[in-house]
Parts: structure tokens; C-alpha cells; sequence
């Protein structure tokens, strides 16, 4: 429904400037640069991120949890990236699960128990077996082309009324309001996808309960502790867990209290109906090396402290 109000405002919008060629020329520059950011998307985040993919040798218990993640959703190995970074987020990419690629800050894995970090994870992983990097790119392209037909509209005169000037009030009506219902949409949408994320993720993790503790914790955090990424580009926030830095009204995620009160609904219903019991996050402390030490940069080493996955602080 929200995809078919995005295409029909921007057939209005077309309709309303008065000229199809406009509207096409739009739509495939629109498209085509949305197409390239599909197949890009993935590099193009994480080395934004400075991401430091990370295996089974480097950073063992990590990987180990989204491998266990991975085989209980019924997903391909996704690459496994850890970020130094001392605001607590995560974040999916890939344009479908065969290509897929999941991240974590340190200052997130250091924050959070073991089972919560399963459940970040395991939200991770639901916008992934969900397809939300497709549905997010169609969206984007179908808004981008309106945005950039409204930019066009204020060189075009719109309408076909005989004195061929057009309708000039309907035309910045048209270009004034038009991005911004595309922008609204676009956010009910995103906002749509993190509610099916929360839920796949409490299905794959078994524990919503655990996912609603790490939402709480990290949206806490991540207004304190600033995000250089997202600081630079704004756009990099929707991605994320929890947003950073911006008010509900604005934000593509839903406010976390009505998030963490969705989850307490899942976690009520999983215990009526004896529901896939929580998963067995795998362990291995007490092998030499932890899931972060072999991966954190000097500058974040010294602050480190004990955390879910580095028990006794290495």
C-alpha cells in the first residue's frame, strides 16, 4: 500500500507539471543511480564505516554467534564485520542474503551481555531473511525520481491552460509538497521494516526479551556518545538499530519505546504458545583469544572494559 501511494504521487506529480518526458527522464536517472548504490551499497557502507571483517580465528566468539544465528534462521553466512567505534550500533547491508554482510561497533559489543548481542544480531539478520535492502531500494528509487522531477518542476511551467503559463499554484504546491509527502512515506515504510526486523529477530534469537533490554540500553547511549559517520553523512543513521541524533517526528525507526513494548507483546505471546525456546549462545572464553581484542584499534584498547563477549576484559 505504501509503495503504490509512492508511485501514485509521483504519477500526480507528473500529471500536474504537465509532461510525461520529464517524469521519465526522472524516473531512469533516479533508477539508475539507485541501481548502482544496490550493487554498491555493501562496500560503499562499510568502508565508510572503516569496517574490519573479522573469522572464526580473529574474533571467535563474534563470529561464532552470528554463524548460530545464521544456521537457526535458515541463512547463508553473512560476512562479519566489527567496527572501532565507541557509539553502540549495528547494521545490516547486501542486496539479498547471498551477498549479505553484518556489523557491530566495539562500543556496542563491549555494552551489552551475551544474549543481548544475540538479539542485535538476530534484528540484524531479520532485515536480511526480510529483503529490506530490496524493498529500501525500490523505495528510494521511487523517491529520489519524484525529488528530482519537483527540482525539474521548478523549471517547468506545468499544466496546458491556453494562456501557457499553467497553473503556477498547483505547479509549487506540486514541487513544495510532493518531496515531502515522498519523505514521509519513505520513513513509514523504514519504520515498518524495523517492527519486522524486531520480530524476525525474536523469532530467530527466541529471546525478544533480551533484543528490547539492547534496544534500551543503546538508545540510551547513542544520544551521549557521538557518531563521526553519521555526523558526515546523515543518511548513514537510517541504517542503524536506533537512530542517532534525530527527533521522532523525523526519524526513519520508531520511537524504541514502542519498539521495546512490541517485543514484551512477543515475548508474552512466545511464552502462551510455548514458542522456539531462546537460543544457546555459544561461548568460548575460556579459549586465548576473545571475540574483539584482535581487532580493536589502539586508541580504543585502553578503554576497554568487560563485556559479553570479552569476559574478563582483554
Amino acid at each position: 500500500m505504501l509503495l503504490s501511494a509512492l508511485t501514485a504521487l509521483f504519477m500526480a506529480l507528473g500529471y500536474t507539471l504537465g509532461g510525461s518526458g520529464g517524469a521519465v527522464i526522472a524516473l531512469l536517472v533516479a533508477a539508475g543511480m539507485n541501481l548502482f548504490t544496490f550493487w554498491n551499497a555493501d562496500k560503499i557502507v562499510l568502508r565508510m564505516h572503516n569496517a574490519r571483517e573479522v573469522d572464526a580465528q580473529s574474533a571467535p566468539e563474534f563470529y561464532s554467534l552470528v554463524q548460530a544465528l545464521s544456521q537457526r534462521a535458515g541463512l547463508p553466512m553473512p560476512r562479519v564485520y566489527v567496527i572501532d567505534q565507541d557509539a553502540p550500533n549495528a547494521f545490516a547491508t547486501g542486496r539479498n542474503p547471498e551477498n549479505a554482510a553484518v556489523a557491530a561497533t566495539t562500543g556496542l559489543l563491549n555494552m551489552l551481555t551475551r544474549d543481548e548481542v544475540a538479539g542485535v544480531m538476530a534484528h540484524e539478520l531479520g532485515h536480511v531473511k526480510n529483503r529490506d535492502t530490496l524493498i529500501m531500494t525500490m523505495v528510494a528509487t521511487i523517491a529520489g525520481a519524484i525529488s528530482m522531477l519537483a527540482n525539474f518542476g521548478l523549471f517547468f511551467r506545468g499544466g496546458n491552460n491556453e494562456n501557457g503559463h499553467g497553473n503556477m499554484i498547483a505547479t509549487l504546491l506540486a514541487v513544495i509538497v510532493a518531496p515531502f509527502a515522498a519523505m514521509i512515506v519513505q520513513m513509514a515504510i523504514s519504520r515498518t521494516r524495523e517492527y519486522g526486523a524486531d520480530q524476525a529477530g525474536a523469532e530467530i534469537s527466541g529471546n525478544p526479551r533480551a533484543l528490547a533490554s539492547a534496544l534500551a540500553k543503546i538508545s540510551g547511549r547513542a544520544e551521549l556518545i557521538p557518531n563521526p559517520v553519521a555526523e558526515r553523512n546523515p543518511a548513514a543513521a537510517q541504517l542503524y538499530i536506533v537512530p542517532v541524533h534525530v527527533s521522532e517526528l523525523f526519524s526513519t525507526h520508531p520511537a524504541t519505546e514502542k519498539r521495546i513494548a512490541a517485543l514484551e507483546e512477543i515475548a508474552q505471546d512466545m511464552g502462551q504458545n510455548g514458542g522456539p525456546p531462546p537460543m544457546s549462545v555459544p561461548s568460548q572464553t575460556s579459549t586465548r583469544a576473545s571475540a574483539l581484542s584482535p581487532v580493536a584499534s589502539p586508541a580504543t584498547a585502553p578503554k576497554r572494559r568487560r563485556s559479553a563477549l570479552d569476559p574478563h576484559g582483554r
